[in-house]
């Protein structure tokens, strides 16, 4: 690896252009200030610019980085040479889901504390569940037909029954926000009920019997988290949450 922050000056290559202003030249230019570069900026500002650079230097995309007179990249590969993770299209990672119940649970926390001055209440957790199926729900709900293709790689009943892959977001959408209002649960829990339950079954057998390797649609069509132990526990959350209220 080059030597690190060496003569601390950096020379930046990156599309301004009236229709185009690359993100990636941005972070760049971001992460070389913040590493207290000094910069040398200059701006593509056409696509005959933008070919000739690209030419000259045989690169296929833009931003491109020098340091000491040495070619670093362009914006993942600069990150690489300060030390950092480069995101990978293709890497799999849980960092969705666990964003999606982090909100959850501190939304929950908000709402316990308005509603009820406490911040840990019996009610707190209920929210969280709820809340967590909604915000799981909006992401489905963004593409179904996408999420309907992932879903129907391991669900055992969207298999049998392809209608119950585009329902299934709406289901989940309808238990949470009545389980929030705490409304008609005589409709919320058969439903969180049902298809946690089916969600459940679905996972184990595919990844704990079958034993394969899949992608989970918890988050929507787009995501790359692995079906696992996290997408049995959004299950078995809905489980628990509608046999809690059975029996509340």
């Amino acid at each position: 690896m080059p030597s690190m922050n060496r003569g601390r000056e950096a020379v930046l290559y990156r599309m301004v252009m009236p229709g185009h202003l690359c993100p990636f030249g941005l972070k760049a230019k971001d992460l070389l200030r913040r590493k207290g570069y000094a910069i040398e900026d200059h701006w593509l500002e056409t696509r005959a610019q933008t070919d000739a650079f690209k030419a000259e230097h045989g690169v296929d995309s833009t931003p491109q980085v020098f340091i000491g007179g040495q070619r670093i990249g362009g914006y993942d590969a600069l990150r690489e040479y300060f030390g950092q993770p480069a995101a990978k299209p293709d890497e799999k990672s849980y960092t969705p889901v666990m964003a999606v119940f982090a909100v959850a649970a501190l939304m929950a926390l908000a709402a316990s504390w308005a509603s009820l001055g406490a911040l840990l209440t019996l009610r707190t957790l209920e929210w969280f569940i709820a809340f967590s199926m909604c915000v799981l729900a909006i992401l489905k709900l963004q593409d179904v037909e996408r999420f309907s293709t992932m879903f129907l790689g391991y669900d055992l009943l969207a298999q049998r029954y392809v209608p119950y892959a585009y329902a299934y977001p709406f289901g989940e959408a309808l238990a949470g926000i009545l389980m929030i209002a705490g409304a008609l649960l005589w409709v919320a829990v058969p439903v969180a009920l049902f298809i946690g339950s089916v969600g459940a079954m679905s996972v184990f057998k595919a990844v704990y019997i079958d034993k394969r390797e899949l992608r989970c649609a918890c988050v929507g069509g787009s995501g790359n988290v692995p079906l696992g132990f996290i997408s049995l526990t959004e299950n078995l959350m809905m489980v628990a949450m509608a046999v809690w209220m059975l029996f509340r």
